[in-house]
C-alpha cells in the first residue's frame, strides 16, 4: 500500500461516521432514536447523491 493509500485509509469515512453515530443512538433514551435516525438518513441521502458526479 502507498502512502496516499494509507492517507486515505487512516481518514474518517462517512461509514465511520455513521457507525458512530449509530453507537451513540444506542445509548441514549428511545424517545431520541425517531430524529437521530432521520437525521442519519438525511446524511446517507445526502452523501449517496453526491456520488452521482462520479
Amino acid at each position: 500500500m502507498n502512502q496516499e493509500n494509507m492517507d486515505f485509509a487512516s481518514e474518517p469515512t462517512i461509514v465511520d461516521a455513521i457507525k458512530s453515530e449509530l453507537n451513540e443512538i444506542d445509548a441514549t433514551d428511545l424517545s431520541e432514536h425517531a430524529q437521530r435516525y432521520a437525521t442519519l438518513h438525511q446524511k446517507l441521502q445526502e452523501t449517496l447523491s453526491g456520488i452521482d458526479g462520479l
